[in-house]
């Protein structure tokens, strides 16, 4: 059913009291127009300025009586024509005891019409009597076509505040801002919009950065996501050869356009050892799809009081929704949701663990989950069986040719150049070692080419390789056992 279908049902079965919470006041009025061509009601609207107006008649009536909120309670009361009355930020003087006992005899039917009282405001928090009574309805989000005539409106209103001067505008650009502005109300979408517009004139791809930073900070209301500003491309990753052909395949689907018959992906879990670029993976899988990257900290969701943990995660998925299309970046999600916790911590990671699964499993958002781990042995089954994850991946110590890759990234990113040095050679002394402590040896050595006040060179990094345990010596148990676990379970990124 449609939302205009939906109230009107409301309309007809003479719901006494419905609670509206949107910004956009203009639009539920014009709803309440709309449903008057499907059932007949007097339609009323009141506010603290103007008092009660009737909106259902071609002229324009004075108000009926002074902008009271007594008044208007008594007015409707002793209506002798049944209505639908909006009653705009009335809420506030509903902590009046007088004002609740009048509209809980309206609402009850004491001694007047079927009237249908609906409270509008941006929040509306009733007292727990009038809760019970009361049925909260949810204004729909615009859809593709409604924000996409919203973009059309605001080139044309700027083309004629600038004399005419066309707003340059990229088909396919367009088409990307108006799927990043889904899930904002047509308020904050036509905000962003205009300000996107009047920067430069355009809309085009360049924008695209810009709309996701102004949405996530209009929308992060929980506190919990951070928004990643820095993303990645695969030219900045070494390896993972697999996973990359794998997101390549997916990124058309993910934008909204899969092959007849097949779902859009929703997440992959990188498991791998400490170090070898599963963060960075995560970052590059949201610039392979475009998307914006949002990073969920489980260690902030934490709190002491019972219910407000798993309150908070709530909150940060149902902004994560919100703020669709993206990439939603877990990392070290073994801690968040460790199998080993028991009830050590009264419950609370498995009814975290509960309504996480649940939400991988209901979500109809386009939002990528991307999990990292390191220790495989403290998540629970329930998260790694087959259909939560599309797939798992693993992210492995870096062969010869990645580490020659490697070697090459790191040095040019320090502004070095790679043919100065012999990395076949330098690849075969950093056997066992990881991304990260490649990253460190080239910074070690910049570090002691400085002391000695001489060029880095091959012979003063490999010095610093060998110098160096990396963690596949230092634990190379754990190491070992995670690699052995890894084989026959999981899919090699690489």
């Amino acid at each position: 059913m449609s939302q205009l279908q939906d109230l009107t049902a409301l309309i007809r079965a003479n719901t006494p009291l419905i609670v509206i919470e949107t910004r956009d006041e203009e639009r539920v009025v014009e709803l309440f127009r709309q449903s008057l061509l499907h059932v007949w009601r007097a339609l009323h609207r009141w506010t603290i300025t103007e008092g009660l107006r009737r909106l259902d008649l071609d002229r324009e009536d004075p108000a009926e009586g002074p902008p009271d909120a007594s008044y208007a309670l008594r007015a409707i009361q002793g209506a002798e024509q049944r209505g639908i009355y909006l009653l705009l930020d009335f809420h506030p003087y509903l902590g009046y005891a007088s004002h609740q006992r009048l509209l809980r005899d309206i609402v009850q039917r004491r001694g007047c019409e079927p009237h249908v009282l609906v409270l509008v405001g941006a929040k509306v928090e009733l007292p727990a009597e009038l809760e019970a009574l009361a049925v909260r309805f949810a204004p729909r989000l615009p859809d593709q076509a409604a924000l996409l005539k919203l973009v059309r409106e605001e080139a044309v209103a700027y083309a004629k505040e600038h004399g005419g001067r066309r707003v340059e505008a990229e088909e396919d650009a367009v088409r990307q801002i108006v799927r990043h502005l889904q899930g904002l109300d047509l308020h904050d979408a036509r905000r962003i919009t205009r300000q996107l517009i009047h920067a430069d004139g355009a809309l085009t791809a360049s924008d695209l950065p810009q709309l996701a930073k102004l949405k996530f900070e209009l929308l992060n209301r929980s506190g919990h996501l951070h928004y990643e500003y820095d993303t990645a491309g695969f030219d900045d990753v070494a390896g993972a050869r697999r996973l990359k052909r794998w997101i390549s395949q997916r990124r058309a689907a993910f934008a909204g356009n899969p092959p007849p018959g097949l779902d859009p992906p929703r997440g992959v879990l990188l498991l791998g050892v400490q170090g070898c670029g599963k963060s960075l993976l995560a970052k590059a899988i949201a610039g392979g799809f475009g998307v914006p990257l949002l990073r969920l900290d489980f260690g902030t969701l934490y709190a002491k009081y019972h219910g407000e943990t798993e309150q908070n995660l709530r909150a940060a998925l149902a902004s994560a929704d919100q703020l669709a299309p993206c990439v939603l970046w877990i990392d070290e999600i073994e801690k968040g949701v460790a199998a080993d916790s028991g009830d050590g911590d009264g419950g609370v990671s498995r009814r975290v663990l509960g309504y996480l699964l649940t939400w991988m499993a209901e979500r109809k958002s386009p939002v990528f989950l991307v999990a990292t781990a390191n220790q495989v042995q403290h998540l629970p089954a329930e998260l790694l069986r087959k259909g939560r994850f599309d797939e798992i991946f693993f992210v492995d110590l870096p062969d010869p040719d990645t580490r020659v890759e490697l070697l090459r990234l790191h040095l040019s990113a320090r502004g070095l150049d790679p043919e100065g040095f012999a990395l076949p050679a330098l690849a075969a002394a950093a056997n066992g070692f990881s991304g990260a402590e490649i990253e460190q040896a080239i910074v070690s050595g910049l570090y002691a080419a400085h002391a000695e006040q001489r060029a880095l060179d091959t012979d003063l990094l490999m010095q610093e390789i060998r110098g160096t345990r990396p963690l596949s010596v230092l634990m190379a148990e754990q190491v070992a056992a995670l690699r052995a676990w890894a084989l026959e379970r999981t899919v090699p990124a690489d």
